[in-house]
């Protein structure tokens, strides 16, 4: 096997434990790609997902800097070598991709390349992916490849495990985005049993206050107050739901601070008194922040809908490398045990997915008269 800086058993080990840290589906392409780069000595290295109407869903590359991607232009359709790597079964190895009669050439601000070694990753019988690595970093005599039939064999082992990684973070991705659906459907739910009830009475009142209004004006004051009231309510209620839909300020902020600007929100929109305090708190992956966010969301409308409670608390800490949350209130309670037989289960399943999903756990303490108390923990990374 060729003799690289990261040649070796540890060195497939280490790519292949990249590999499968990660669950959003552009990482896992990125670390592929670069575990490529590094495992094979390569200068460059790219990953092509193809789509369905000869072109490129996704294409990943390693080795370029970002001004140069941008300086080369639009995705490469699918033609040439690389039509080459998503319709024939075996790898390519090539000495010049240049004097390949197949090659088409390249745009101005595309990088030289001449030796090159690609394969197709497989899915079953079904091609998902492409990947390519060009000029190997070693002395290489006229008419030569630098890329051996050892370093054909290392790619496509990692080809292998790069089709279980990326089909794992495919359906990760399309997990959440039933999750999502199902989100929205309770959501929609909880719009229609409380705005619209509130709206419901809102117009009733002002009905009456309108046919009140020329014969008994003082009435039609007090009438005219609550639908002040009831519209009140109504926003705060829109306001609260129009929180849990929008966890993007994840990205931007962080999860303490969208937790916190949330949990004001959830606080001036009911009665029951929210809090919420953090500490030593660091950034963790982004589906594991994603996860705490949900169960939290999920313990919170528990807690506000359905518990009775006067105080929610929430706290969020550091525990070892990753995070621990806490979602307590002083609610009616329930046993855990008769929800479960009962076929009920205040979102605790959605909510066990969700940490298991991300290798951590979730616990819940309740019992009826004793309020409930459900902690997750984060592995962090």
């Amino acid at each position: 096997m060729s003799q690289g800086p990261r040649s070796g058993l540890a060195a497939v080990s280490s790519a292949l434990l990249a590999m499968s840290r990660h669950l959003e589906v552009r990482d896992v392409l990125k670390t592929i790609v670069a575990s490529a780069r590094e495992l094979l000595d390569a200068r460059y290295a790219a990953l092509g997902v193809p789509d369905d109407h000869g072109g490129f869903a996704q294409f990943v590359v390693d080795g370029v800097s970002e001004e140069q991607w941008k300086a080369i232009g639009p995705l490469p359709r699918q033609h040439g070598i690389l039509a080459a790597m998503l319709h024939e079964a075996g790898p390519e190895r090539l000495a010049d991709v240049r004097k390949d009669p197949r090659f088409e050439g390249w745009p101005s601000a595309h990088p030289e390349m001449s030796d090159f070694l690609g394969l197709p990753i497989r899915d079953g019988d079904e091609v998902i992916g492409a990947l390519f690595l060009a000029n190997k970093n070693c002395p290489k005599p006229e008419g030569s490849c630098g890329f051996t039939p050892d370093d054909e064999e290392l790619l496509a082992i990692l080809a292998q495990h790069a089709a279980i990684a990326l089909t794992n973070a495919r359906l990760y991705e399309r997990s959440r985005e039933l999750t999502i659906a199902e989100e929205r459907s309770r959501l929609a739910h909880e719009l229609h049993d409380a705005v619209s009830q509130k709206l419901f009475s809102l117009r009733l009142t002002a009905q009456a206050a309108a046919a009140l209004v020329d014969r008994d004006p003082s009435r039609a004051k007090g009438e005219l107050q609550q639908v002040a009231a009831l519209a009140a309510e109504a926003a705060d209620e829109l306001r609260a739901a129009v929180v849990e839909l929008r966890p993007a300020a994840l990205d931007e902020d962080g999860l303490v601070a969208t937790l916190r600007t949330q949990i004001q929100v959830l606080d001036r929109a009911h009665s029951a008194r929210v809090s919420f305090t953090s500490h030593g708190v660091r950034a963790l992956p982004a589906a594991q922040e994603e996860a705490l966010l949900r169960v939290a969301q999920e313990a919170l409308h528990n807690a506000l809908r359905h518990s009775g409670a006067e105080h929610v608390d929430v706290t969020l800490h550091k525990r070892g490398t990753g995070a621990l949350l806490r979602v307590t209130d002083d609610g009616r309670g329930f046993d855990p045990t008769a929800v479960r037989r009962a076929g009920r289960h205040l979102g605790l399943v959605s909510m066990r997915d969700r940490a298991s999903g991300i290798g951590g756990g979730l616990t819940v303490q309740s019992a009826p008269g004793k309020g409930t108390t459900i902690e997750m923990e984060a592995p962090g990374g």
